[in-house]
């Protein structure tokens, strides 16, 4: 086994590791991932498993080595958020150019390799579902080496990434659907294990699970899960991809309680099914939308089942599923796709395949009536018809069925779009358009299904958290998933890697950040924005000048960000060192008193919290006016400085025409 070369970069460690120094007298596992692949994802808990059994003191070590598909996968802070989300502790080499990669001749995700002490390769083993050899092949060895005696117990110093990260509401939020039939927000809380149910103001209604993760049924103070993904809700009823768990969760808004209605906990190798739901395995569901039957409306949730590489289906009601015989409620089983890791389709549902499908979105209405299909690992979107399960490409990817590397970041049609490993769709009836997280391009885009052209709507390709005045100047960072609210006018986006849930403005185009506040009753973690005190407004003369702004189409919990020039008069500036506030107030409607007001910082902007979807109108003062005043007072005193009582007489009168003209109006004092 050759060194590893020099200037690697290394995470969960206090420094770089060198295999005949740091690792001499170790069995060690070398794990090839790319922190995209499903089945890499299968592997971790084998890994942590083996890890609990045996420690760096029994001679063991894991090594993570990230050797990327992708070329967003190669960047450091994008590495770390995957050791984040995963929760990987032992420690990741980042392996940028595959140099570890070619010289152990691996040639697919997952990989390991088994080292002895002396840095000797001993096996390899290639693909998941090789616990059982993994345990026995590294016990075997343990035992054999420290016979001979060479197996040391010294510590290898560990430095774990995520003890540096702060307390966050959300922490690598995966999927977000909106409520239409009331005024809320399903947010699937992916790294703190738990699902939110917030108002579109971000106060939480409801916490269910987390902080740990667990795979327990029960009320919303006891039940847990295991990084869920998906979520969907109707009727009071919410369905999540309970991802890590490998099973459908359902929980009741009524009856506050958590129940398992498919899988049994296990990862599922069963590439057909048929069986009742909670009797039936199931494999990493990633995604889940209603959908319907041959018979009626809503009686279907179809599931991406992205751990077998297929679409699924569960019966809410007793139906049929493309002129099969009637299925029972409760029943599910594989909808399309082989179960082959491959981007092929088909007007045969079983003979399309899919390459990790991590996204859904369903358009029931003609012409369409079809599923669209985040494709992540082909970087395609596909379309499944629901009169007869053909599949089709939409956007992305390449002819041959067999390239999973045929991506980019080109807008155009058909295949002449490029994608990177885009994870969440949301179809716009109002418009008939599909919006697309292209998640590994850190952008949202759009796609015409009739004309198949993909354009960017937001977003520049870097991974970052800005927000700007336009859509193509803001940044995301991996966004995972994204819904239709507001009767299409507005976007919801889960920015994965940002922490946060963002709204985009579909007619302006204007992005900002739903804020996360606690309630009373809602057990969550990290820190929250207190809620908004009601301040008394004060009332303005009938004269005072007013600037109307044009209406705008605002959620309840968006922020909007007013920036205020001053136009001085020639030869006046403001006071250097005076204390600078602002104050503004709007206009939303007769229940609701909305307040912007600043403390004595050095700030020339401010934001809006809970405005709602009405006409806002903003009551200024004219500055012009009003520093010229005060410039000519000053000047009058200034002539006046040496006779002390004149000063006192003209301090008065100031005093006097000051309240009189200008007392009702609030004060602006911005500082430079």
């Amino acid at each position: 086994m050759p060194e590893f070369p020099e200037g690697l970069e290394w995470l969960n460690t206090e420094g770089s590791i060198s295999i005949y120094k740091d690792l001499c007298g170790k069995v060690v596992v070398l794990d090839f991932f790319t922190y995209c692949c499903i089945n890499c994802i299968h592997l971790l808990p084998d890994l942590n498993a083996l890890e609990h059994k045996y420690t760096d003191k029994d001679g063991l070590l894991i090594v993570g080595v990230h050797s990327a598909k992708f070329p967003n996968e190669k960047v450091l802070d994008n590495i770390k958020s995957a050791v984040l989300r995963y929760n990987i502790t032992h420690p990741v080499v980042n392996d940028t150019d595959a140099i570890l990669w070619q010289d152990l001749e691996v040639s697919c995700w997952p990989t390991l390799v088994i080292l002895g002490p002396r840095g000797n390769i001993l096996f390899s083993l290639v693909g998941e579902g090789h616990k059982e050899k993994l345990f026995l092949f590294t016990s075997v060895a343990l035992k054999f080496y420290k016979e001979k005696g060479q197996i040391k117990d010294n510590k290898i110093g560990i430095k774990l990434y995520r003890d540096s990260l702060p307390p966050s509401p959300l922490l690598f939020p995966g999927k977000v659907t909106v409520d239409n039939l009331s005024d809320r927000l399903v947010i699937a809380d992916t790294g703190h294990h738990r699902i939110l149910v917030v108002r579109k103001n971000g106060q939480i209604q409801h916490s269910i699970g987390g902080p740990n993760s667990g795979s327990k049924d029960g009320t919303f103070l006891e039940s847990t899960f295991n990084s869920p993904q998906g979520v969907s809700i109707k009727n009071n009823i919410i369905y999540v991809a309970d991802t890590e768990n490998h099973l459908i969760r359902k929980i009741d808004l009524e009856t506050e309680m958590v129940s398992t209605v498919a899988g049994i906990g296990i990862q599922g190798t069963d590439k057909e099914g048929g069986a009742k739901g909670e009797e039936q395995p199931i494999s990493s569901p990633w995604d889940v939308v209603f959908g319907t039957s041959e018979d009626s409306g809503d009686d279907v949730l179809w599931i991406a089942m992205a751990g077998i590489h297929q679409i699924w289906a569960l019966m809410l009601e007793d139906g049929k599923l493309l002129k099969k015989s009637d299925l029972i409620k409760g029943t599910c089983l594989s909808f399309a796709g082989s179960g082959n890791e491959e981007n092929r389709n088909n007007a045969y549902p079983h003979k399309a395949s899919f390459a990790q499908p991590s996204g859904l979105s369903v358009a029931s209405e003609e012409p369409w009536n079809c599923l669209f299909v985040a494709d992540s690992e082909s970087s395609t979107v596909r379309t499944v018809s629901l009169k007869d399960g053909a599949v089709k490409h939409l956007v992305g990817g390449e002819r041959d069925p067999m390239n999973l590397f045929a991506f980019g970041d080109v807008d155009g049609a058909g295949i002449n779009a490029k994608l990177q490993h885009p994870l969440g769709v949301t179809w716009d009836k109002k418009r008939n358009l599909l919006y697309v997280a292209d998640s590994y391009n850190h952008k949202i885009k759009v796609v015409d299904p009739k004309t198949k052209n993909c354009t960017t709507i937001a977003g520049t390709g870097e991974a970052s958290n800005i927000i700007s005045s336009t859509s193509t100047e803001s940044t995301f960072n991996e966004p995972g998933g994204l819904c239709i609210g507001e009767n299409g006018n507005l976007l919801y986006i889960a920015d994965t890697n940002n922490h946060q849930i963002k709204v985009m403005d579909l007619e302006t185009k204007i992005i900002s950040v739903l804020s996360i506040i606690n309630s009373e009753t809602a057990v969550v973690d990290g820190p929250f924005l207190e809620k908004q005190k009601t301040i008394k407004l004060p009332k303005l003369p009938k004269s005072s000048p007013n600037v109307k702004l044009s209406p705008l189409t605002v959620s309840p919990g968006q922020s909007l960000q007013l920036i205020l020039r001053l136009d001085l008069p020639a030869e006046t500036k403001l006071t250097e060192g005076a204390p600078s506030f602002w104050f503004l107030t709007a206009e939303v409607g007769q229940d609701e008193n909305i307040l912007a007001q600043s403390s004595p910082l050095p700030k020339k902007h401010g934001q809006f919290h809970m405005l709602s979807q009405r006409d806002t109108t903003l009551n200024l003062l004219l500055i012009q006016k009003y520093f010229l005043m005060v410039t000519i007072f000053r000047s009058i005193l200034f002539l006046y400085n040496k006779n002390t009582f004149k000063i006192f007489i003209f301090r008065i009168m100031i005093f006097f025409f000051c309240f009189f003209h200008i007392r009702f109006f609030p004060l602006i004092i911005i500082e430079a």
